[in-house]
């Protein structure tokens, strides 16, 4: 995939984005999701990139400079985002395969959405499969994401893009709200 690619499949979940939003990536590594992120959400907006590789991060900051001529609106943290953060409520967090690592994806989740204010987004990218490999050990289908946000308290998931792949039968994003408390 390219930069197109990253930025056109979370774009229908930017229709209407506020000026001044707070946004995080969870597993940002070295960046392609969060430079799409950025390039929708424009330069008011806050970009919070965690991942627990430092040397991604890093590229992730070189890339972020170079193509934005300014890095004043990306907070890196080095960290584990299912550990405790220091976060102030964000609008939207974006997850493109990261969420495959964990087996217990609902804990996880339950854990992501105290970041997120009411109606906060949450954005995710994934194999379209549900059975992983030693790279991608637990991938989830599109419709085990439906399952997976009734049990963790988001709202239904919508279906916002796919995208082809030669590995585990392509991607998709998909945008839920945080709607209960």
């Amino acid at each position: 995939m390219n930069h197109n690619d990253h930025v056109n499949l979370i774009k229908p979940a930017f229709l209407n984005e506020t000026p001044n939003a707070s946004f995080a990536d969870f597993g940002a590594g070295s960046g392609a999701f969060t430079l799409a992120l950025h390039e929708l959400i424009g330069e008011s907006a806050s970009i919070y990139a965690v991942d627990k590789d430092k040397s991604a991060l890093r590229e992730l900051e070189n890339s972020f400079a170079s193509r934005f001529d300014s890095t004043s609106n990306l907070i890196v943290i080095h960290t584990d985002f299912s550990k405790s953060l220091n976060l102030p409520p964000l609008d939207g967090i974006l997850m493109a395969n990261s969420l495959h690592f964990f087996k217990d994806k609902i804990k996880v989740l339950k854990h992501i959405k105290t970041f997120l204010k009411p109606n906060g987004k949450l954005i995710m990218i994934e194999y379209n499969v549900d059975k992983g490999n030693l790279w991608v050990p637990y991938p989830f289908s599109f419709s085990t994401f439906e399952t997976m946000c009734k049990e963790s308290g988001f709202d239904a998931p919508k279906l916002l893009a796919t995208h082809s792949s030669n590995f585990l039968n392509g991607f998709y994003s998909a945008m839920t709200l945080n709607v209960s408390p």
